[in-house]
């Protein structure tokens, strides 16, 4: 049987910057409540980065390491996204192109909250095994970014919802899937999904989100039991303790995080919380470690946690990675793969950690001037020109990378430039 998964991943934490922490005071959030988000900083995007630019800025390094033969054998580039920029063409069309693919390529974009990384992923990982085109890769790009305040209005809005600021982040995970799974191979069939409509969150206009905190904190908590008894169904000798040694959650926000763990492990195992505390940090912290410095970037997360997993967990052997995904309205999953010492080796020479830390840090005066500034690029914008130096220092820090930006909106066509 052939095998199939993960031959690359990387990860795009955006160019600049925020400490939460600076937010939640700004903002005058209660302290201790704003503790249990275990959020440390949050990607912002400039108004010269788009979905476009973290999606490719994500995939070149991928794409640089391959040789022109294996390039040429890109034959699925699917992004996944709740930040389209077009209700008709797909800003996989632009990936493709500044990234220089082979045009016998299929292009595509998936919708479904943030479930939309975990059905692209899956969808690359089924080509691949149907042997539809023996030797081919696909490349999956999910890329999402916050620039929406939230929508006034409506009485599910609560003031809950105020705590989604610090956590909303903007990134991209770029993953390609091929035969040789060297980084992580997928347990074919070792799946349970679930699914059913509920009005948790939504983006009714498409820069502004409304929804019930509550309820979807219920939502998810609810996917992620039952996606697990789907996956044991299918999988009865797996024990949700035993079986993984590290498990990537899709993570909004640490805090939530921690208390669907929490209620996993009494349910399923009946641990105690000393107990559970342990196997928190010994299996979820690895996969957060990402997620805390980038924010929620939706259809992104459950990817950016199973990157950290790998780049951050201890491989002296194979080791079983569980993966849940969660995307309102709703659809989950939970799958399993192994990730071996070979592949983590492998995967150091993205940097991806050195990445986040070399970003420019926002004052909380450059952060409040981006965000007076969000107008300026928003779905529909017909003509605009975009000044790079809107923040001198961001392209200072990023000098001698090559970075792709959005420079100018012509006619709705959006051109971007390589900047190093």
């Amino acid at each position: 049987m052939v095998s199939a998964g993960v031959e690359a991943i990387n990860i795009f934490g955006g160019s600049a910057y925020l400490d939460v922490m600076e937010l939640a005071k700004h903002r005058n959030l209660d302290s201790a409540r704003f503790e249990n988000l275990l959020m440390k900083e949050k990607a912002v995007a400039l108004p010269y980065e788009d979905p476009v630019t973290y999606g490719v800025n994500a995939a070149k390094p991928i794409i640089d390491s391959l040789s022109e033969a294996e390039k040429d054998r890109i034959e699925l580039l699917i992004t996944c996204t709740e930040s389209g920029i077009d209700f008709g063409k797909s800003m996989s069309t632009y990936i493709h192109h500044y990234l220089g693919l082979n045009r016998n390529c299929r292009l595509f974009e998936i919708k479904q909250a943030c479930y939309s990384g975990a059905a692209g992923f899956q969808m690359a990982v089924n080509f691949i095994l149907s042997q539809s085109s023996p030797g081919a890769k696909a490349l999956v790009v999910a890329t999402d970014i916050s620039r929406f305040l939230v929508a006034e209005g409506g009485d599910a809005l609560s003031e809950d919802w105020s705590y989604s600021e610090p956590s909303a982040g903007a990134g991209a995970v770029a993953v390609l899937i091929g035969e040789n799974p060297s980084v992580f191979q997928v347990d074919v069939g070792a799946t349970g999904y679930y699914g059913y409509e509920v009005m948790d969150t939504c983006r009714p206009v498409p820069d502004s989100e409304a929804g019930d905190a509550d309820l979807s904190l219920m939502s998810y908590m609810d996917c992620c039991e039952q996606t697990f008894r789907e996956y044991q169904r299918r999988v009865p000798e797996a024990d949700y303790q035993e079986t993984f040694q590290y498990l990537a959650y899709h993570t909004p926000f640490g805090g939530m995080v921690k208390g669907a763990h929490r209620t996993m492990m009494r349910k399923m195992t009946k641990a105690n919380r000393n107990e559970i505390e342990q196997d928190f940090e010994t299996r979820v912290i690895p996969g957060m470690t990402y997620c805390q410095r980038v924010g929620n970037i939706m259809g992104a997360t459950m990817l950016l946690s199973l990157a950290s997993t790998v780049d951050q967990g201890q491989y002296t052997a194979p080791k079983r990675v569980g993966c849940f995904s969660y995307g309102s309205g709703c659809c989950s999953e939970f799958f399993s793969g192994v990730v071996t010492p070979q592949g983590q080796e492998r995967q150091r020479r993205f940097a991806m950690e050195r990445h986040l830390d070399e970003r420019y840090q926002l004052s909380m005066e450059e952060y409040e001037a981006i965000f007076k500034g969000n107008g300026a690029v928003k779905f529909g914008t017909r003509n605009v020109k975009l000044d790079l130096d809107f923040i001198p220092g961001v392209l200072a820090a990023g000098k001698g990378k090559e970075r792709l930006y959005l420079e100018e909106i012509s006619e709705f066509h959006r051109k971007y430039r390589w900047v190093r």
